[in-house]
């Protein structure tokens, strides 16, 4: 009798335990389930969830704290790191702060991007989705009626998020994340000062609803036009607050130059 099995035969690879973990944490992470900041839950909790021993839930969570995704503090607990949006954020801060010219070009790469996203969010929404969609549009619709710039800002931040999330797509949800992460950090482009100047609020609350009914119809295009409307109209107004803001201050340096405060360079020839 010939106990031996037909060749050729590969050889059986069983994944360890926590690397089996390790590659579900990071689907949550890429997901969006667990994002930036979400700490896990206590240790004895999430092993019971998962069905997997202490030690080895202990190692995947020590390969993740490796790869730099997740944050371990003594005592404390383990949360989600920023890593995923600092990464693409990070060596930007400095370089738009330093380089104004850039603002344009994150504009333009953000039109593409939200343009993209709105379309495959109308194509892909599940209604979980479309549930937190509306969640958001009432925040923004409340923060807008009481004037709460605060509030509209991060509620706009959340809006575009849930867009991004509603694609599908784990690098639209991550690069849009990171792109807000660098856009709050100067002051030129915060989306509060945007909701300052005048009607503007209303402007981009009308634009949000056009881009959150466009996805709600399922309507790949128009989602497509509103969110690129959106952005363009972003970039216009940013250009006038600028424009103005210089005028302004070179007005100001007329009145101190004409008034003796500042030395006249001409004055002495």
């Amino acid at each position: 009798m010939n106990d031996a099995l037909p060749k050729p035969l590969k050889r059986v690879n069983v994944p360890r335990l926590s690397d089996a973990i390790v590659q579900q944490i990071e689907s949550m992470i890429l997901e969006g389930s667990l994002k930036a900041g979400d700490a896990l839950p206590p240790e004895r909790s999430l092993a019971e969830q998962l069905g997997v021993s202490r030690p080895s839930l202990r190692e995947a969570i020590q390969k993740l704290a490796a790869r730099g995704l997740l944050i371990s503090r003594q005592g404390g607990g383990t949360y989600v790191s920023d890593q995923l949006e600092a990464s693409f954020s990070s060596p930007w801060q400095s370089m738009v702060a330093s380089h104004p010219e850039l603002r344009r070009d994150v504009l333009e790469f953000r039109r593409m991007l939200e343009g993209s996203t709105a379309r495959y969010a109308a194509e892909r929404a599940t209604e979980a989705d479309l549930t937190r969609l509306r969640a958001v549009v009432t925040t923004l619709q409340t923060a807008h009626a009481a004037k709460d710039l605060g509030a509209l800002s991060k509620a706009d931040a959340a809006f575009h998020q849930a867009i991004a999330d509603a694609a599908h797509n784990a690098m639209f949800s991550h690069l849009l994340a990171s792109l807000f992460t660098m856009m709050r950090t100067h002051v030129h482009d915060n989306i509060a000062n945007l909701f300052a100047v005048g009607t503007v609020s209303s402007d981009l609350l009308a634009q949000h609803l056009a881009i959150f009914h466009a996805i709600e119809a399922h309507d790949p295009p128009a989602a497509q036009a509103a969110a690129e409307a959106h952005i363009d109209f972003v970039d216009r107004t940013l250009v006038r607050m600028r424009d103005e803001s210089e005028r302004e201050a070179r007005s100001v340096r007329r009145a101190a130059v004409q008034g003796g405060s500042l030395p006249d360079p001409w004055r002495d020839r």
